[in-house]
């Protein structure tokens, strides 16, 4: 759970005022019958309460709280989003996958600019991968797809916790075939349109960035970080065959997601290769840079 605080009004760049994080991990918190565990309700309800504390402190005007796969996807979402809004006050709105992904298009448009042209924006986070191309604010295609890093560690990848070993050379193939398989319908759609400037955005993207030699974050928010599919398949060859703990200790891999970064590049170069894509910009805005800007254009302006 991300709380992002901005000092901003109609027309203005958004600029971060306030922010804290929590590592929940939803989509890994998901039991075998579907539903969201009662640990992860717990937590959930827990940061969220945290959450709406500070914006009562910090005496925000305005609190946009939105849910995104991992609660959407869960057997008993509705029963979780009741409790949270009971015990916290806090009114969870659940984005569909298409809605994560228009928002985050239009995040990258305004970052980016006119200037870019028709954009394709590929996003992977912890429960689904979201894909979107067009040339205007709002994409001519949005989907999303169940190939989130966090899911497919739970899922395939299977590592039961055990973070002192590589998970087993068959489980990496079969997640590699069950990606491909799953990109087929995305891919089919894609091709029927064009774009100038493919772009990434998410936590997975700039690490495997990082990975293969793009700035790291203390350089700042403005500098450009671009990821190549050939340093991307050199990672995604390195990091298959090392333990999560040792992933730890590599520069830009934060510890609590060391663990997802294979399931995470394995994603990533399945679908810039199935696109043809040689080389993403990254961009730094992504889906709640593009909750605040829809919310800001529906104020009247000052």
């Amino acid at each position: 759970m991300h709380l992002l605080v901005v000092d901003a009004h109609h027309g203005a760049h958004p600029w971060p005022a306030h922010s804290e994080k929590a590592v929940l991990r939803l989509a890994e918190q998901i039991g075998k019958d579907g539903a969201l565990t009662k640990a992860g309700a717990d937590a959930l309800v827990k940061t969220a309460a945290d959450a709406m504390a500070s914006a009562a402190r910090l005496v925000t005007d305005d609190l946009l709280a939105f849910a995104t796969s991992a609660v959407r996807d869960a057997t008993n979402s509705a029963a979780v989003l009741a409790r949270v809004r009971n015990e916290t006050g806090v009114r969870l709105q659940v984005l569909s996958g298409a809605d994560e992904a228009r928002m985050t298009f239009l995040a990258v448009r305004r970052w980016f600019g006119w200037s870019a042209g028709r954009l394709l924006v590929m996003d992977i986070g912890g429960g689904s991968l979201e894909l979107a191309a067009g040339i205007d604010e709002d994409p001519a295609l949005a989907m999303s797809l169940p190939l989130g890093a966090g899911r497919l560690t739970r899922e395939r990848l299977r590592l039961d916790g055990n973070m002192s070993a590589p998970p087993p050379a068959h489980h990496v193939e079969e997640l590699r075939e069950y990606v491909e398989e799953s990109l087929d319908p995305a891919v089919a759609k894609l091709s029927e349109f064009g774009w100038d400037r493919p772009v990434a955005t998410s936590k997975t993207f700039r690490t495997l960035a990082r990975l293969t030699g793009a700035a790291p974050s203390a350089a700042g928010l403005w500098a450009p970080r671009r990821l190549h599919r050939d340093g991307l398949r050199q990672v995604l060859g390195f990091i298959r065959h090392i333990s999560p703990s040792e992933l730890q200790s590599l520069e830009g891999v934060s510890a609590s997601r060391a663990h997802q970064l294979l399931a995470g590049a394995v994603v990533a170069e399945a679908t810039m290769r199935r696109l043809d894509i040689d080389a993403v910009d990254v961009c730094p805005w992504a889906l709640r840079e593009g909750v605040i800007l829809r919310r800001l254009d529906q104020l009247e302006p000052a």
